[in-house]
């Protein structure tokens, strides 16, 4: 059952669905803009929606209290920087995808689970599920469920913590600065 089409202004579903109708717009623009055009287009979207510096402490759990106040805040950038690019990299083409939002639920520890369904014409339907929590500005996404179990942020969590244990952090910037570079040159589809 689709959600109405009104949805209450400043709610989980509305920060969902104004993030999903700028994706769409990069889709549908996608034949007529490069990486940096897409990236450009998507930055304002993507740090309205999300608790970018949230999902970043997140993403190296305790080890990110360990960082200096220097190390801590280029993490933050290239995480936000990484975030972007996840998407600018992939949001090359539209085939007449569109989102649909299904229904908006309570969660564990004042969190809402807004339940979307990507509609894609040309390849099987994906399901994606948005964690939301109040902060002081509005609802903003947390986490990001694909096939409504997996975690992307437990897996970012999963991948940077151990590289940050196993080689530091002049290793994990480099390797994440690796994954934008090859978003940026389309290596990743």
């Amino acid at each position: 059952m689709l959600l109405a089409a009104a949805t209450t202004p400043g709610s989980p579903t509305q920060v969902v669905e104004t993030l999903h109708a700028a994706m769409l717009d990069v889709m549908q623009q996608s034949a007529k803009l490069n990486y940096q055009e897409r990236f450009s287009l998507l930055e304002p979207a993507i740090a309205r929606a999300f608790d970018l510096d949230f999902m970043a402490r997140k993403a190296l759990g305790p080890e990110f209290n360990k960082l200096d106040p220097p190390k801590q805040q280029r993490w933050l950038q290239t995480f936000r920087t990484f975030m972007i690019a996840n998407y600018a990299g992939r949001f090359h083409g539209y085939e007449g995808q569109k989102f649909e939002s299904l229904a908006e639920d309570p969660s564990a520890q004042d969190t809402v689970l807004v339940r979307t369904r990507l509609v894609d014409p040309t390849a099987d339907d994906v399901d994606l599920t948005y964690r939301l929590r109040k902060t002081d500005a509005d609802w903003r996404i947390i986490d990001v469920y694909l096939k409504g179990t997996v975690s992307e942020l437990a897996l970012r969590r999963s991948d940077f913590s151990a590289l940050l244990a196993r080689e530091g952090f002049d290793s994990l910037l480099a390797n994440v600065d690796g994954k934008v570079a090859d978003l940026a040159s389309g290596k990743v589809k």
